[in-house]
């Protein structure tokens, strides 16, 4: 898709995206150490349930974000996490905004975590930039991409290096079966910062249970940039993803189980998921 988009725009766009994921991580950083509000989404129905946790600087970053695009591109669009407001529904162009993608680790300290920009042209992946806690380096940095093009760290090529002595690699996968699959598995608690890890050659892959858009728009752009693959799990079985758009759902409503990685990390990783499900299914039941 970044093929049809004129090569000018989109290193424009490009950067653009880059200096939105820069305010993020500024902000994260100047944040870090200092008391957070903090408040549960889920916790106004169910006390008991402080599963999806919203900081300050959530809804700062946000705000910085959107304020910075309406200057720019105001006619696009824009999903975000914390905000409602689609100032350009329809457009060609969407921006999907993760302020802080692990605010769960954020808040606790635990240095996993990225501010998240994606950019969609049609429903697809073009432009993703985040900045990330932790990076191949061991610093902080910016993953940024041109969907198809190349992968690059604060403004440099990086093309991932992996050593053939190293015989079993690690995935994002939490209940890796070492018997079925040839890596170990591993979470951080943000899939930007998966993503983003994919992309770099440091995990093999990674795999979302019901990833909302915003979390993973960015990153995908990324991996696809790295020459990765990305591949979805349709109604009855694992497919290569496409775009975000389908038939008249509405993208803000995006969430399906999504697998990034290379070619034959995926094929080892669909075939696995489905020997699990036939297994779960047990004699004559629909497998379909």
């Amino acid at each position: 898709m970044a093929d049809v988009l004129d090569e000018g725009l989109l290193a424009e766009l490009e950067t653009i995206a880059v200096e939105l994921a820069r305010l993020g991580g500024q902000e994260i950083r100047a944040a870090l150490g200092k008391m957070q509000e903090v408040r549960y989404k889920g916790a106004a129905s169910d006390p008991l349930r402080f599963t999806d946790p919203v900081s300050d600087v959530d809804a700062r970053v946000e705000y910085m974000i959107r304020e910075r695009l309406a200057e720019s591109f105001p006619d696009h669009d824009i999903i975000g996490e914390e905000m409602d407001h689609r100032p350009g529904r329809g457009h060609d162009f969407l921006w999907a905004v993760d302020p802080i993608d692990g605010t769960a680790n954020f808040i606790n300290g635990f240095p996993l975590f990225a501010s998240s920009v994606g950019l969609l042209f049609r429903g697809s992946p073009v432009v993703g930039a985040l900045w990330c806690s932790s990076s191949h380096t061991l610093e902080a940095g910016i993953y940024h991409a041109v969907a198809g093009r190349d992968l690059r760290f604060n403004g440099a090529p990086h093309a991932p290096a992996r050593s053939p002595l190293v015989r079993r690699r690690l995935g994002g996968e939490p209940y890796a079966d070492r018997q079925r699959l040839s890596w170990d598995g591993r979470k951080t608690g943000s899939a930007a910062i998966e993503c983003a890890f994919v992309a770099a050659g440091l995990l093999e892959m990674a795999w979302f249970e019901r990833p909302n858009i915003w979390d993973v728009a960015g990153g995908l752009a990324l991996v696809l940039a790295s020459g990765g693959k990305a591949m979805e799990r349709g109604a009855d079985a694992w497919r290569n993803f496409q775009s975000f758009a389908q038939g008249e759902r509405e993208l803000a409503d995006w969430t399906m189980p999504l697998a990034i990685g290379s070619e034959q990390a995926l094929g080892e990783f669909t075939a696995s998921r489905s020997q699990i499900s036939e297994a779960l299914a047990g004699p004559g039941s629909d497998r379909s």
